[in-house]
């Protein structure tokens, strides 16, 4: 695992009462940092696969990721031997053995002029399956990592409910999805939904349901996860579903 920049957790005292309220509902920042990475089983699914003419590479993996760098690694990576190795400034494919088989520096750039329909290569696949899953894994933890800002904005009423709503801005070291994501909570601080444009795909929005919250190691991780269309009013598109992770056997270390 490469040693890029930190990401260590900032002081509690620093964090708007959202944050807070959401970093305690999940497990606390405290047993949090006890942590230094997380692995678990993906069963991957949805249209974008096959749009992307990556159908089946994702379908049964399984992932990991780094909680103090940003890094993730999926395996197998369409052979049983090969795996991913992900970071923001360059993507791999390696062998069990860690000898690069190929590789691409400065990723975020192939994607220069893409669509949702533009096929992507097996990089471009490792890059986008690394850091979406890393910041879902890290998630709301990577709030009170110095350089994400937060801001509490209007609520949301949906299926009856009242959500609490964060705004969040990322620095460019960190990739992700959008540089501003919104992130949902309910009354008791847990998340119910992310919404992001999704730049690698010409900027697609989407609205990211989470459901079937589970305990791992005193972390509150949901299980099922399901990504949508989002109209420009802001509700979601029930079909088609773009893409879907269930996970399951998930492990802090």
């Amino acid at each position: 695992m490469s040693q890029s920049s930190s990401l260590e957790p900032r002081q509690s005292g620093k964090m708007n009462s959202l944050v807070q309220l959401t970093l305690d509902a999940h497990g606390g920042i405290d047993r949090w940092r006890q942590f230094t990475s997380v692995s678990a089983h993906l069963r991957n699914g949805g249209v974008l696969w096959p749009l992307k003419h990556q159908q089946g590479v994702l379908d049964d993996v399984n992932v990991r990721v780094a909680l103090r760098t940003e890094w993730a690694s999926h395996s197998p990576f369409g052979e049983p031997h090969l795996r991913t190795s992900f970071e923001p400034h360059r993507v791999a494919i390696e062998t069990t053995e860690g000898r690069v088989v190929d590789e691409r520096l400065q990723p975020r750039d192939s994607f220069k002029g893409h669509g949702v329909d533009t096929p992507w290569d097996q990089l471009q696949l490792a890059y986008f399956a690394g850091y979406a899953m890393w910041t879902y894994l890290t998630t709301p933890f990577l709030f009170a990592m110095e350089g994400v800002d937060t801001e509490e904005i209007q609520p949301w009423q949906e299926d009856g409910e009242t959500w609490r709503r964060l705004k969040v801005t990322f620095p460019r070291s960190i990739a992700t999805h959008s540089s501003v994501q919104t992130f949902y909570f309910d009354t008791h601080g847990l998340l119910r939904r992310h919404d992001y444009d999704t730049e690698v795909l010409g900027g697609s929005p989407a609205a990211h349901y989470v459901h079937e919250y589970e305990e791992f190691s005193g972390i509150l991780v949901p299980t099922r996860r399901r990504v949508l269309g989002r109209g420009p009013d802001g509700t979601f598109i029930p079909d088609p579903e773009i893409v879907t992770i269930d996970l399951s056997e998930v492990e802090f270390t």
